[in-house]
């Protein structure tokens, strides 16, 4: 591709996000997702890493990338729908599934930290997904825990150039990298969800080599990936990335590997099998040659533990 600078100011970029403090009535709720069947909480709405290929860019959330409500309330929400939970035994919590749990909000409210502490409290097992390097704030937090938790870090592309199209509001790779070293290196598990792969894009041999590679230097174990699902939104995004990007013939090769001719639906599309099958043998295959294994870091239910919780502990969370 030909090099050049880009200005993204007009794309969906336009500077930081405002954040603002909410009250949340619950925050654990039920999420299954392809093989994935768990909890999840949120402690932020919105995300300002502003992401092209954004899933969570819903109409019911139009100001996404602009506007970030932090839930005040958070932890104390948490702890009390634990505290009522009825089972003996609760299933992983994935922190976040719906924004980024360390985006630059977390430096202001720490609630993502409040909330890790109560579902240590409790015993619950967690898996935290964010594409930043702020988790290093908290790599003893997790070190203490690290029996029953694993990060996973949501990797695109090592291109920085692609990057700062794509997704302008994330550290570069390198950084992250770096992160999910110190992280390894304490014997945390972790893993790298190489999500999405965006064709035409980042769907090269040498793409995913330079990711493949960067997570073996980081010492990872588990490492897998899926292709990028289309939707309405995401498809304004992707044909103003595709020009920027000058990908040729992109809008008219992204109709055939979509299958569609007219305006996408609000469902998502998914990629042409046989695409699809061709991009993930391939990275299986850069993987399982790194000596790395092609899957998700297994975590199971477990026996929640409400013995030892007492009112000094919930007054440090509201603190």
């Amino acid at each position: 591709m030909p090099r050049q600078s880009v200005d993204v100011s007009a794309l969906w970029y336009r500077g930081a996000a405002t954040i603002e403090p909410k009250k949340s009535k619950s925050l654990l709720h039920p999420f299954v997702v392809r093989n994935y069947n768990g909890l999840t909480i949120n402690p932020y709405q919105g995300c300002g890493h502003r992401c092209a290929y954004c899933y969570a860019t819903y109409e019911w959330s139009p100001d996404f990338y602009d506007k970030i409500y932090a839930k005040s309330n958070a932890a104390e929400v948490l702890e009390g729908q634990l505290r009522k939970w009825k089972s003996d035994t609760i299933n992983p919590v994935m922190v976040s599934s719906a924004t980024d749990c360390y985006q630059p909000a977390e430096l202001r409210y720490g609630l993502t930290r409040k909330c890790i502490e109560v579902l240590q409290n409790y015993n619950v097992p967690y898996y935290v997904f964010t594409k930043s390097s702020m988790i290093e704030r908290d790599l003893e937090l997790h070190r203490r825990y690290s029996h029953n938790c694993s990060i996973i870090w949501s990797i695109t592309t090592c291109d920085e150039r692609i990057r700062r199209i794509v997704e302008p509001g994330t550290p570069p790779a390198t950084r992250i990298f770096a992160t999910i070293k110190k992280f390894t290196d304490a014997g945390i598990s972790c893993g790298v969800n190489v999500d999405p792969i965006i064709p035409l894009v980042t769907d090269t041999d040498e793409e995913l080599d330079e990711i493949v590679n960067s997570c073996k230097d980081a010492n990872l174990k588990h490492v897998f990936g899926s292709v990028m699902r289309l939707r309405a939104d995401i498809w304004d995004r992707m044909k103003i990335v595709l020009k920027l990007l000058q990908v040729p013939d992109g809008e008219e090769q992204y109709k055939e590997i979509y299958g569609f001719r007219g305006p996408v639906e609000s469902s998502y599309l998914s990629a042409d099998r046989k695409y699809e099958r061709r991009i993930l043998d391939l990275l299986e295959l850069k993987i399982k040659g790194q000596q790395m294994l092609h899957r998700f870091p297994a975590r199971i239910a477990t026996r929640i533990d409400r013995a030892h919780f007492g009112q000094t502990t919930l007054a440090s969370y509201l603190a």
